[in-house]
């Protein structure tokens, strides 16, 4: 018995210690803050590109961080892109079989059942899960997340008053500061502003918490209804408004490329696009994201004040650009960079300052990423890749860059140079973006460029097949087949 109590109490001191070990496993993997904005565009954050716009808080992720200036939403298969978007990121599936699987209430169910989701990954990696705002998703979320509030739907209902304006005599019935038009004020308090309050609460409760959190924070902004209290409007004179490369009185693909004057977000303008309509769009565009960029850094102060910030990643990215005026479009349904690429900023452990990488990612990687983070492994089912190996220097596992939009749009872009399809009119465009970066030279026309058009072509080709798309090219584009 005397032999039996050393023994004992040995046992004890060895269980007390692998407990501890797991305990302190589970408090070292890192948080992670995904912070989400709709209609984005890579052009629109003052550190990279745009010192037009004023976005202190987004700059300073640009330099505590690294920024991925190439990263691209994968497309669409309808008009609401942020649909297709989001759905590919919360399942990790490719565009079309995104498209599959979504479009089967049952198949849906099954998914979630089966805890496929991201945040369900994420929670089973042992993360507290949170969500707050836009989700868009034929998935419930409070099925998906630990914690959930403030679920909003794919934009603030918007009146017609919002739309075809400002009118052609410079007069605009619509007033983006005034709460009575609804929209991002509905409920009285801006949308941005009540997903920043939820977000700090979160933080509130997450410090309390021994678990990792996960947290997903989507704003609805800068979609429009393009509204912000009046003094940020204030911050930019419509005078004042550069117009953007490119600006046109309408796009002369835009009816066969499935982005004409009947497509909602097209007629937020006018007809044709006047300067003073571009610029007023323009404006209430920047005012909605700078009022924005003021919600993420009351997050980011309240990430500092519960403590976790020095163990946590912050993630900053969009679901896709817009046009707001470029080559005389107003919405995201194009293959053009101002509405396919995104902000992507990484800032955490290890990661290394201001630096940026121009390798091309789809947005849709900061799944795998978060994963690959968390320590969890990649299911086999998730089609895109964590970026977190190109934080060190690692080639790019994308060598050309696939976009599609419903069956009137197909693009490639490889080595500086972009095709781009619009099958229903038999129109092909060609890009060099190295020295075009606007897009604005179609070099499509010149005979000595269709080497190159068949290369990517070919490239396109074996992109359809990797992601299921099931559109017949060659049959459309003869001319362009090796």
């Amino acid at each position: 018995m005397i032999s039996f109590i050393p023994r004992f109490f040995a046992v004890i001191a060895l269980l007390v210690s692998l407990v501890s070990l797991t305990a302190k496993a589970v408090n070292e993997q890192p948080n992670i803050l995904f912070i989400f904005a709709d209609d984005h565009c890579y052009k629109a954050v003052n550190a990279l590109h745009n010192k037009e716009v004023m976005t202190p808080h987004l700059d300073s992720l640009v330099e505590r961080g690294t920024t991925f200036t190439h990263a691209y939403n994968m497309g669409a298969w309808g008009g609401a892109v942020c649909v297709a978007s989001r759905g590919m990121l919360n399942t990790g599936l490719s565009v079309w079989r995104a498209n599959e699987l979504l479009s089967d209430r049952e198949a849906s169910k099954t998914f979630v059942a089966e805890k496929k989701t991201w945040s369900q990954l994420m929670s089973a990696a042992g993360y507290e899960t949170y969500f707050s705002g836009k989700w868009h998703v034929k998935m419930n979320p409070e099925e998906m997340f630990d914690h959930v509030v403030n679920v909003r739907p794919g934009m603030p209902r918007g009146t017609p008053t919002g739309y075809n304006r400002p009118l052609a005599d410079g007069t605009d019935p619509w007033d983006p500061a005034d709460p009575k038009f609804g929209g991002f004020w509905a409920g009285g308090t801006h949308w941005s502003e009540v997903l920043a309050n939820d977000g700090i609460n979160f933080l509130i409760s997450a410090a309390k918490r021994e678990n990792p959190f996960f947290m997903y924070l989507a704003f609805n902004a800068p979609h429009d209804p393009r509204q912000a209290p009046q003094e940020y409007l204030d911050m930019y004179p419509t005078e004042s408004i550069a117009l953007p490369p490119g600006h046109c009185g309408e796009y002369e693909h835009n009816e066969i490329m499935g982005s004409g004057r009947k497509l909602r977000d097209e007629k937020l303008g006018t007809f044709p696009r006047t300067e003073n309509g571009v610029r007023v769009n323009r404006r209430e565009y920047y005012a909605l994201i700078t009022h924005m960029d003021a919600q993420i850094g009351r997050i980011l102060e309240a990430l500092e004040k519960s403590g976790k910030a020095d163990n946590t990643y912050v993630i900053f990215s969009a679901d896709h650009g817009l046009g707001v005026g470029h080559h005389g479009l107003f919405g995201k349904q194009n293959m053009f960079e101002h509405s396919m690429r995104v902000p992507f900023m990484v800032v955490g452990p290890d990661v290394k300052a201001a630096a940026k990488v121009s390798q091309p990612i789809y947005l849709q990687d900061v799944m795998a990423t978060c994963l690959d983070l968390a320590g969890a492994e990649k299911p086999d089912f998730v089609e895109f890749n964590s970026v977190r190996p190109l934080l060190t220097g690692t080639e790019s596992f994308y060598p050309a860059v696939y976009g599609a939009y419903t069956q009137q749009q197909r693009m490639v872009a490889k080595d500086g140079f972009k095709l781009i399809l619009y099958p229903k009119g038999q129109i092909s465009l060609l890009y060099d973006l190295k020295k075009d970066p606007e897009e604005l030279e179609n070099l499509a026309g010149n005979p000595e460029n269709l080497p190159r058009m068949k290369q990517l072509f070919s490239e396109l080709t074996t992109l359809q097949a990797n992601f299921a798309d099931k559109i017949d090219l060659a049959t459309i584009y003869p001319e362009l087949v090796e």
